[in-house]
């Protein structure tokens, strides 16, 4: 199917626009709280590997304290992870038009929007899957097994971005052990040479993991735990991929990804994604999965669904309406994230993914705090996060989870405090097992465009029982 040649300035233009909108969007709570960590470098941290807050870190040294400082590298990264995108695709379809498409809907997808503009580990890992495909795509064209130290280094790198890159190299594992034209790999020392240079890469990770009793390991694989089992978590999270592909795309998907066979080239993008697939269907049967947790399998999966492009039948008018279709979801959520044009109130998930109406209401409360020297108090990650990055003047301490700042320094202040809190996340029983007075101060009302997202309470606490065993991040 022939790919107009306005697709490659497409992508070009799809990548501006990802700039411009880095600067213009407040960042999420998840994205403040790793920009603490950047503050306080380290080898890991309680939720991930460290890449992401070294990638901070340089954005801001270049570009300050801003949003567009926190996201630079994201920005440009995601021009990285296009090139491979393109590059692998141009391989496995043989065909310059194909690729140019693949880069287009990789670039149009919700997923790669949110992931590569938005400052949290998915961009680094979502940037090195795509390297790890690319470079096993070099070595499946060219046979030359220095390839396999270049898929190492990117397996190192991903591993220190998220350990979803764990189900990347099993799948890769996976593709040796069943193709026929792979296979005879594993009598030779390169993929096992690639093997050893991602585990040296990932070692220091490793050593801080050690000596934080496997905090990390103990966080993320805690939630492969089951429970009941329901089918109210797969139809969610299809639905959510339905969303972050866009859904033409993702027909196209999975048809790709079913019709790969073992002895076609796309039989390595696909095993790439099916042990994650598999995973995620299982771990639906007992508990959510996060609409972003696939965004690692989005650069083979956008091959994937290029590949099932037919020039005649549904799938051919597929084809012809995925880009565009994409293209309206985009820019409607665009719109929506900027002016909230659509009153969804307390249902908007932007809204509230973005923090709106968080700085305005708490400007005054910084205010008071910094005039009459009192410490703001918090019992979440996220507030903590907000408050820190819009009210630097004030002085911020989070009451409990001191694993998640391990290298920030512990809370000194003696007080007075005011403790801030979402009003449906009100620990106030927490805060009174340290304090013997608190008493409620006021409530404010979180708003756009005079509709209500949230309200927060305030509370005066005073008189500590004793050490206050908190951080101040």
């Amino acid at each position: 199917m022939p790919v107009p040649w306005r697709s490659r300035y497409s992508v070009h233009f799809l990548i501006f626009a990802r700039a411009i909108m880095a600067g213009l969007l407040p960042l999420t709570a998840d994205e403040a709280y790793y920009w603490l960590w950047s503050k306080h470098l380290g080898l890991g941290y309680l939720d991930h590997p460290p890449a992401i807050a070294f990638l901070i870190r340089a954005g801001t040294l270049l570009f300050g304290d801003t949003a567009f400082g926190v996201r630079a590298s994201g920005v440009l990264l995601s021009g990285l992870a296009t090139f491979f995108i393109f590059e692998s695709a141009r391989i496995l379809l043989k065909s310059e038009g194909r690729a140019v498409a693949a880069a287009l809907l990789f670039n149009l997808t919700l997923m790669a929007n949110i992931e590569l503009l938005a400052a949290t580990p998915d961009m680094p890992s979502t940037v090195t899957a795509a390297g790890f495909l690319f470079c096993l795509v070099r070595l499946q064209q060219s046979g030359n097994g220095r390839w396999w130290l270049w898929a190492g280094v990117a397996a190192g790198l991903s591993l220190l971005s998220k350990y979803s890159a764990l189900f990347l190299i099993a799948g890769a594992f996976l593709w040796l052990l069943l193709s026929p034209r792979a296979r005879p790999w594993l009598r030779t020392m390169w993929p096992w040479a690639g093997a050893g240079l991602a585990l040296l890469i990932f070692l220091p990770n490793l050593y801080w993991q050690t000596t934080h009793h496997w905090a990390t390991f103990v966080f993320q694989f805690s939630r492969v735990a089951g429970h009941q089992i329901t089918a109210r978590f797969i139809f969610e999270f299809l639905g959510a991929q339905l969303g972050m592909a866009s859904p033409l795309l993702f027909v196209l998907g999975v048809i790709g990804l079913v019709k790969a066979r073992r002895n076609s080239d796309l039989f390595l993008p696909a095993m790439l994604m099916w042990l994650a697939v598999v995973y995620f269907f299982v771990h639906a049967l007992h508990d959510r999965v996060q609409g972003n947790w696939p965004a690692f399998l989005y650069p083979a999966f956008a091959i994937l669904a290029v590949s099932a492009f037919a020039d005649t039948g549904w799938r051919k008018w597929c084809a012809k309406l995925a880009a565009p279709v994409a293209a309206l979801f985009l820019a409607l959520v665009y719109t929506q994230a900027l002016t909230g044009i659509i009153p969804l109130g307390k249902g908007d998930p932007l809204a509230r993914l973005f923090g709106a109406g968080f700085r305005p209401a708490m400007d005054g409360v910084a205010a008071t705090a910094i005039r009459n020297g009192q410490t703001l108090l918090t019992t979440d990650y996220e507030t903590t996060a907000w408050l820190r990055w819009y009210e630097p003047g004030a002085k911020v301490v989070q009451l409990g989870e001191l694993d998640r700042y391990p290298t920030a320094p512990a809370a000194g202040q003696t007080g007075p405090w005011l403790y801030v809190v979402e009003k449906k996340r009100d620990r106030r029983d927490r805060v009174q097992q340290s304090f013997s007075k608190i008493s409620f101060v006021t409530e404010l009302q979180i708003a756009r465009n005079k509709v209500e997202l949230a309200r927060y309470q305030i509370y005066l606490v005073e008189t500590p029982k004793g050490p206050v065993l908190g951080r101040m991040p």
